[in-house]
């Protein structure tokens, strides 16, 4: 009888440590187990609220992707301007035409390479139209052609144009328009010396940044350095 009731009493103050000692341990972790969840629970959230934003991004760059041409407020300037051009130069001067939803709504010509330069003297000296000002000409490669793009401004119509034309990419070559604006002078030799577009009757087409020996073209998308570090 001693025997059980030493082992009763054994029992119950393994019993009272088990509540007592613990429960400290107990809250904290349950604590910890709780500041965990909340954390979890709001980076999902967040994470959720992320996805939302993008699809909602994504969703409203469709809906103007789709939205036709004509609503855009530059839709009639750049029907005054291809009639202007048509009526010049004929039906088959441009290529295409298109307001671009993802520049500003810019009205943007394409060309094709023997009415580019034409075009661009068009838009430079035709008293309606006054693009006097050239504000940016880059190349661009895009592996299967080579492409010029020419970014105008018209302070009489108030209006900016883009004119564009594509290049075949093993002899890139295409008029100069230093003759027309004296801004392309820098561009077009910017063109010339990274990426290897010729700019035929440019006055002093050259590199500007790379050194006369340098091999290659730095922007087109083939270009592999001679060294990795640079």
């Amino acid at each position: 009888a001693a025997k059980a009731k030493a082992a009763a009493m054994a029992r119950k103050r393994s019993k009272e440590e088990t509540t007592e000692k613990p429960e400290g341990e107990m809250d904290a972790a349950k604590q910890k187990a709780a500041a965990a969840a909340k954390a979890k629970a709001a980076a999902a959230a967040k994470a959720k609220a992320a996805a939302a934003a993008k699809n909602r991004t994504a969703v409203k760059e469709s809906e103007e992707a789709i939205v036709p041409s004509e609503l855009s407020p530059n839709q009639s300037k750049l029907d005054q301007i291809v009639s202007a051009i048509e009526s010049h130069l004929g039906q088959g001067a441009l290529l295409e035409h298109y307001i671009n939803r993802l520049s500003k709504d810019v009205p943007t010509l394409v060309a094709n390479t023997d009415t580019y330069f034409s075009i661009a003297k068009f838009l430079r000296y035709d008293e309606q139209l006054d693009f006097s000002y050239l504000s940016e000409l880059h190349g661009t490669d895009f592996e299967s052609h080579m492409e010029i793009y020419v970014h105008l401004h018209s302070f009489k119509m108030n209006q900016s144009v883009a004119l564009k034309v594509k290049l075949d990419r093993e002899s890139p070559v295409i008029p100069s328009l230093v003759s027309l604006w004296s801004g392309a002078n820098w561009p077009e030799c910017e063109a010339y010396d990274l990426l290897g577009i010729n700019f035929y009757e440019h006055p002093d087409l050259k590199r500007i940044l790379l050194g006369d020996d340098w091999k290659g073209y730095p922007l087109r998308k083939d270009y592999q350095p001679y060294d990795v570090e640079v």
